[in-house]
């Protein structure tokens, strides 16, 4: 089946704000599916974002992020005392605070349906859109879902992970920056962040079909900080503080490169 216009809304990381804003935006663009690329969670509103996603009244695909499979992994050491097989790095290594509080408060949000639903998520998507042929959507990479790269990472780091997709376009996330580049015959686009962007504040999609749009929806974010502080998530007052103040995209690509296609923190 190919589409006409796919919405792809990464890294939402429980900004219910944000992501209402989005669809509105969406729904006004026409689109006939909408892509979820993981990192719905963790975040101030996680369940809510998660069930107004697994409910939306469109067609909708979803994979998983790094921090969906670090929630599963939590409430799998919940039930059966077992320590954590995952924390949304490559290295294995717990997630340090003060990023592990708000994982773990995320994962005790989450009912055994919604378990279930994320259980079922895929790692990548191959879409078919009109006027761009087969997509491939990931979260990090193909290959990971906690791999970095930026649109500064040198191409000859990118094209083994990326040669022989068999797609024209690939959609990536988990970085949190936008942007659009290619890498040998592959059109590599990152969607932004949603939820919670590094750079200039406002929520960041992607519109596909028939071309690449990357899109920018504005909405009240003094009221959604003090929706988030009104949670009792440990990580919402910080998370607040990012949204009206995101870090800087330098900074963000400084710490990037010194981690590229390896291990990144789970955000």
């Amino acid at each position: 089946m190919t589409f006409a216009r796919v919405a792809c809304l990464y890294d939402v990381h429980g900004n219910l704000p944000a992501l209402e804003a989005v669809l509105g935006e969406a729904r006004r663009a026409g689109v006939d599916l909408v892509v979820v690329g993981g990192d719905v969670m963790p975040g101030p509103m996680s369940r809510e974002c998660l069930d107004r996603l697994l409910n939306l009244d469109l067609p909708v695909r979803f994979i998983h992020g790094n921090c969906e499979l670090a929630v599963l992994a939590l409430r799998e050491s919940m039930r059966t005392g077992a320590p954590v097989s995952y924390w949304g790095t490559t290295s294995g290594r717990p997630l340090q605070s003060p990023h592990r509080e708000p994982m773990e408060w995320a994962a005790r949000q989450l009912t055994s349906e919604h378990e279930r639903a994320i259980a079922g998520w895929p790692r990548t998507e191959r879409i078919e859109v009109a006027g761009l042929g087969t997509v491939l959507f990931c979260h990090g990479t193909p290959r990971s879902e906690t791999e970095v790269f930026s649109k500064q990472t040198a191409e000859q780091k990118l094209k083994p992970v990326l040669d022989g997709l068999g797609a024209s376009v690939a959609v990536c996330g988990h970085t949190h920056m936008p942007f659009d580049r290619m890498v040998g015959a592959t059109r590599v686009v990152n969607a932004g962040s949603v939820g919670a962007p590094f750079g200039a504040p406002g929520a960041y999609w992607l519109l596909l079909g028939p071309g690449v749009e990357p899109r920018r929806t504005d909405y009240d974010l003094a009221a959604a900080a003090e929706a988030f502080r009104s949670t009792t998530d440990p990580g919402a007052a910080e998370s607040a503080k990012e949204l009206l103040q995101p870090p800087a995209e330098a900074d963000m690509l400084a710490l990037y490169a010194t981690a590229e296609l390896s291990e990144s923190r789970a955000s």
